[in-house]
């Protein structure tokens, strides 16, 4: 069946050219293993495939990533369900960024959950401009707090 392969052939060289981290990854007892991984995630991580492939992403983490949104993709992942969040990781050189995460399941026609596809973006200048924004603002409370009263 040509088309079949051409669909699979044009699917996965869609994947391979996404301008997005795509991954994909099946659950191993506490684990969500990386089982692909294209070359932009490669690209905004800094990591190779051979480096990254059959590791869980949390390895991406580090001390300072807020808990709330690990939770909620812990939870996702153990209800089966869709999720988006953004979180702090880090790039192989330590470098910190921010990525806005996605992930789906995925189920077969037949044996239910298979893996899970997660599509991760670098929002990094979005968070720092929102946050140097809240810093100004708090700022002007500040110095207005500070004016003789009119």
């Amino acid at each position: 069946m040509k088309d079949a392969k051409l669909r699979y052939e044009t699917l996965l060289e869609l994947v391979e050219n996404a301008q997005d981290g795509i991954v994909i990854a099946e659950k191993e007892d506490q684990d969500t293993v990386l089982i692909y991984v294209n070359p932009a995630f490669e690209k905004l991580t800094g990591y190779t495939s051979d480096e990254i492939l059959y590791q869980d992403c949390r390895f991406l983490q580090g001390d300072d990533t807020e808990q709330v949104p690990v939770q909620q993709i812990r939870q996702a992942i153990d209800e089966s369900a869709p999720v988006r969040t953004i979180l702090k990781n880090y790039r192989k050189d330590g470098a910190p960024f921010w990525n806005e995460l996605s992930v789906t399941p995925f189920y077969d026609k037949t044996d239910g959950l298979t893996y899970y596809i997660g599509i991760q973006k670098d929002v990094t200048e979005i968070v720092e401009l929102k946050q140097s924004l809240e810093a100004a603002q708090a700022r002007i409370a500040e110095l207005e707090a500070q004016l003789p009263a009119k």
